[in-house]
């Protein structure tokens, strides 16, 4: 009986005999590099985007964010005027004293704007923003987010249906309506991480809610307010010293929207 040993060397024999070299052992692959380890800044923005993003889920429509704030509005005096402007990032920065004072000096303005939010949270937070704050009229302005999918994709139709709800809601507590249009963007500042504001808010959504807005308000008897031609350039979009970011006004911008506000408010108060 043949040994271990020698059963082990006979492949190697044959070859030899045949004249052929035996294969040189394939090299060992590559490994992998573990990644970079994160540095202490990106590790830090990496935790408070997480908190954020866990916090809007838990709290979606963001109820919290003015509920203090409404338990310390008291009931409006009799003949007191209330207005409360509902909406995203644009109503959300327009009381803030480096865009003017209109909110400071018209006291009966209450400012509820939440930064990126769409529709479908304004309205799950209408209640308690608007309709329990008891005003005279309520400002809307709302959709752009929505075309930006900021909360997922949204057909204009979708958008129409929650600008009609809160209209609805606020009709059925005799609250006025000012539906306000969709402020026009432009591509005079691209951000790169971005992309232009005419991409991701395509110009022609923008003028089709409008045009349907302005519609829907003659149809039913609200105000219609039209913010979008004075805010236009030569070529159509958002005017280039209006805004730093072709989106939310600058104090320039806010100026003008101030006294197209006004009066449509009053007009909703006739």
């Amino acid at each position: 009986m043949r040994t271990r040993a020698a059963l082990l060397t006979i492949p190697l024999l044959a070859v030899t005999l045949s004249g052929q070299q035996p294969a040189a052992p394939a090299p060992a692959a590559a490994q992998p590099q573990p990644p970079a380890a994160p540095s202490c800044p990106e590790m830090a923005s990496a935790l408070t985007r997480l908190m954020g993003a866990d916090a809007r889920q838990r709290d979606w429509p963001l109820l919290a964010r003015y509920r203090d704030a409404n338990r310390a509005v008291a009931k409006p005096a009799a003949g007191e005027l209330r207005v409360v402007f509902m909406g995203d990032s644009i109503t959300d920065a327009w009381p803030n004293a480096r865009f003017g004072d209109y909110f400071a000096t018209n006291k009966g303005y209450i400012g509820r704007g939440i930064s990126g939010q769409t529709t479908p949270q304004m309205l799950l937070r209408f209640r308690p923003d608007v309709i329990d704050l008891k005003p005279r009229a309520v400002v809307i302005l709302a959709g752009t987010n929505d075309i930006a999918a900021n909360t997922g994709p949204m057909t204009n139709e979708e958008i129409q249906s929650n600008v009609m709800s809160m209209a609805e809601l606020a009709r059925a507590n005799k609250i006025k309506v000012v539906l306000s249009s969709i402020l026009p963007v432009s591509n005079y500042h691209v951000v790169a991480t971005l992309g232009p504001q005419t991409a991701l808010r395509p110009m022609e959504r923008i003028r089709a809610i409008n045009d349907w807005m302005k519609k829907y308000a003659a149809a039913e008897g609200h105000v219609y307010l039209d913010y979008f031609p004075a805010m236009l350039d030569q070529s159509g979009l958002l005017r280039s010293e209006l805004s730093g970011d072709d989106l939310h006004p600058n104090a320039q911008g806010y100026a003008i929207m101030a006294p197209l506000a006004d009066a449509a408010i009053k007009q909703a108060l006739k």
